[in-house]
């Protein structure tokens, strides 16, 4: 039987089981930026879940079809007078990156953000949609000798 192994999915399941989180007595990572993608008509459609970030700590960049997706939630602010009680929510930078396709249009890529939700527009190029071509006749027959 052939199997298939990833040393990178055994390196973070590694990485998971040292760093994780315990949760019931069973080792859980964080799951910090859960995101959905999806086409619809002509664009690409991804949504990350980013509850309580600030859209000032969020940076999107493009680089040779790859784009960055970093985001930052930052502590609450903390005095004398305050005295944590429960700190489940992952803080720091967040960060993941999508290989995009040359079929999508990198240069008019959209952004906004609402209640929490990161929606990331990429238009299909124009090279990429389906196009009918035309096909040019003379209307005359030929007739062709061997």
């Amino acid at each position: 039987m052939l199997m298939r192994t990833d040393p990178f999915r055994d390196l973070d399941r590694f990485a998971q089981q040292v760093f994780g989180t315990t949760t019931a007595g069973t080792w859980s990572k964080p799951a910090a930026m859960p995101m959905d993608a999806y086409r619809a008509g002509d664009e690409f459609v991804v949504c990350f879940d980013l509850p309580g970030v600030d859209p000032g700590a969020v940076e999107l960049d493009v680089e040779r079809n790859v784009l960055t997706v970093k985001a930052e939630r930052r502590p609450l602010p903390t005095g004398e007078d305050v005295q944590m009680q429960v700190s489940e929510r992952p803080l720091g930078v967040f960060s993941r990156q999508l290989f995009l396709g040359d079929t999508l249009d990198t240069e008019r890529i959209s952004a906004d953000y609402d209640a929490g939700v990161l929606t990331i527009r990429i238009p299909i190029a124009e090279k990429a949609k389906p196009r009918r071509i035309e096909i040019a006749g003379s209307g005359e027959r030929k007739e062709i000798k061997a």
